[in-house]
């Protein structure tokens, strides 16, 4: 009984060890896409928020936890009180409110893209590919496991049968009921390596559900600079053609004079 129990903890560990040594560096994993997040964020701050890039990268470096992940919100926000506090302009917009506003929701998009770039972009799809390798070698280790332990107990199983329960009245044997229990070892083996392809399926289909989300997260930001930059296009326009009516009715006003004197 006891032999069994040893030999049944013994593969279990072996179902567990190799996915968790190859697969359990989730800590530098994380570290690796947050580098990969903030070089994204240097390398595109300077052309996008010129002037105010020093400030955004300050602003952005403030406000990053112990993920060494920027909070795009708190961020947004301080830069977004400096402009309207200093009157800050913009390229396009005079406004500084509306000016802090736009460039507040272009921090959380250029976050949103560094964040996608990181997850599948070239470094992370090196990581993801490895870590998908890993998988697949995990089962491959636990399916020989797997294989060599059903071998061993089988020969237990067979050779306790033919020595201890050949007979009826041994049936009570202990060599005849660890035959038994070798078994029932030998069917949970087999269950925990179904367990653990179930397992390796249900990770696939996350990262690619992870890969879609991230797609989504990218159109959305795109979508939202395209409805930004077609309300500034539209308040470029208004404010033109009232800078046009005002000329024209000046001219009006001025050709329709008449001289009292």
């Amino acid at each position: 009984m006891q032999k069994t129990t040893l030999l049944t903890l013994i593969f279990s560990s072996l179902l567990v060890l190799p996915a968790m040594a190859q697969l359990g560096k989730v800590w530098t994993d994380f570290q690796s896409y947050s580098v990969d997040l903030q070089n994204y964020l240097r390398s595109n701050i300077n052309e996008t928020f010129r002037p105010l890039d020093i400030r955004t990268q300050s602003a952005l470096s403030n406000f990053s936890g112990e993920l060494n992940i920027p909070d795009p919100v708190s961020a947004g926000k301080q830069v977004r009180d400096e402009i309207f506090i200093n009157s800050v302009s913009g390229r396009y917009e005079n406004n500084s409110a509306v000016n802090g506003a736009g460039v507040s929701n272009e921090i959380n998009r250029i976050v949103t893209r560094g964040a996608v770039a990181g997850v599948i972009g070239r470094d992370g799809q090196v990581r993801l590919k490895t870590k998908l390798e890993d998988t697949e070698r995990s089962i491959e280790i636990i399916a020989k496991s797997v294989e060599d332990a059903d071998d061993f107990l089988n020969q237990i199983i067979q050779s306790a049968t033919s020595i201890a329960c050949d007979n009826p009245t041994n049936v009570a044997n202990p060599l005849c009921a660890a035959s038994r229990e070798s078994n029932v070892q030998v069917q949970t083996i087999k269950i925990l390596q179904e367990q653990s392809k179930i397992a390796a399926e249900n990770f696939a289909q996350t990262v690619q559900t992870n890969q879609t989300l991230q797609y989504s997260n990218l159109n959305l930001a795109n979508i939202s600079q395209q409805v930004e930059e077609t309300n500034r296009a539209r308040r470029v326009d208004s404010a033109a053609e009232a800078a046009r009516l005002l000329r024209t009715s000046s001219q009006i006003d001025l050709f329709g004079r008449q001289n009292t004197n």
